[in-house]
């Protein structure tokens, strides 16, 4: 038999091609590990899903705010475009007056070079001209004057009418804006809870009810408490009972009653939807009384009032920002319009980060 030849070494090519594979191998391996994206459990969906509503409310009523601003804007341009209509008709009526003049003096003694100005363009250089002033009569530098003054309140109120309609085109653009951001957000905030099961979803309307049941077992262990804390000191203050529900605050608690159920509808202030201020500044209107239409400026539609002395029909408010309100009931409770996806309902106010309360004057 030959001799059995020995396996040469492998090349130092061979080594560098197999070890750049092994390399690349590997890094694709670690590659594919680090990009997995890890599927998102219950509790953090409903944590994103709440932020994303959160955000939303905020984004509603800053929405609502430009609205308003929006509509008090378009009632002033209204305003000021009548007072331009209104000027130039008065200067046209002063203008043919001018003429008559002018015709007058043609047909005696020749054109008065005052009224001939008048007509010629501009108004109101007349009377700085003094030469001019001293060739009219006491009647022509009355109407000559008048006429001045016409087109000097004409001149401002065309400005005017520039600059607000310049600024509710702004107030448009920002309109146009927030809701675009509103959309965003709510849109974002479904599409994570179509990502999930239906089992899911009905697991996360489960904890939402039990925090709610829960919520409500410890504001009613507190009104216990606080009670028998009452009762005990024989404080009669103290334990006078939560006032009724008559008068105003009565209008106001049943126009809220009669909504409930109905869903929430962001920018919305009736009759089918509502959103948190629209069902407030609603029902205050249902008694008479009118208050703003954002949360925001409704904390400033009256004295703020104590957690303790809270009545019926009080504005109750959340958040630092102040981007959510409802409608004092008593016995610790509200009627509020929650967010996108929810109906209008009663909760406590120990829910959410209770902020204030104001009582409308």
């Amino acid at each position: 038999m030959g001799k059995r030849r020995k396996p040469s070494p492998p090349s130092r090519a061979r080594m560098a091609v197999l070890t750049t594979a092994m390399a690349a191998g590997g890094a694709v391996l670690a590659s594919g590990t680090a990009h997995a994206e890890p599927t998102p459990n219950l509790a953090t969906v409903k944590e994103q899903v709440d932020q994303l509503n959160e955000d939303a409310e905020q984004a509603i009523e800053k929405y609502n705010g430009f609205q308003a601003k929006q509509q008090k804007l378009q009632g002033e341009a209204n305003q000021i475009q009548e007072k331009v209509v209104r000027g130039q008709e008065a200067m046209n009526e002063l203008r043919t007056r001018l003429g008559a003049v002018a015709a007058d003096q043609y047909r005696t003694n020749g054109i008065d070079p005052s009224v001939q100005l008048m007509l010629d363009s501009d108004p109101a250089a007349y009377l700085e001209r003094a030469s001019v002033q001293n060739q009219v009569s006491d009647s022509q530098a009355s109407l000559l004057k008048q006429a001045q003054d016409e087109q000097r309140k004409l001149d401002q109120d065309r400005a005017e009418a520039t600059a607000t309609l310049a600024a509710l085109d702004s107030v448009g653009t920002q309109l146009a804006e927030q809701k675009k951001d509103i959309q965003t957000k709510l849109s974002q905030a479904q599409e994570m809870l179509n990502k999930l099961s239906a089992e899911d979803r009905a697991k996360i309307n489960a904890q939402q009810n039990a925090e709610k049941a829960k919520a409500e077992a410890q504001q009613a262990a507190a009104a216990a408490a606080k009670d028998r804390a009452s009762r005990s000191a024989d404080r009669p203050d103290m334990n006078a009972p939560v006032p009724s529900a008559s008068g105003r605050a009565g209008a106001i608690i049943a126009f809220a009653q009669a909504q409930l159920g109905k869903p929430y509808g962001w920018g919305k202030n009736g009759p089918a939807t509502f959103d948190c201020s629209g069902l407030t500044s609603q029902a205050y209107r249902a008694a008479g009384v009118t208050i703003s239409r954002t949360s925001e400026e409704q904390w400033k539609d009256g004295p703020h009032v104590d957690r303790a002395n809270l009545q019926p029909g009080d504005l109750v408010f959340f958040y630092d920002d102040l981007h959510h309100v409802g409608l004092y009931i008593g016995d610790g409770k509200m009627i509020h319009a929650p967010r996108t996806g929810k109906n209008i309902e009663v909760l406590p106010i120990s829910v959410m980060p209770y902020k204030g309360a104001v009582r409308p004057a």
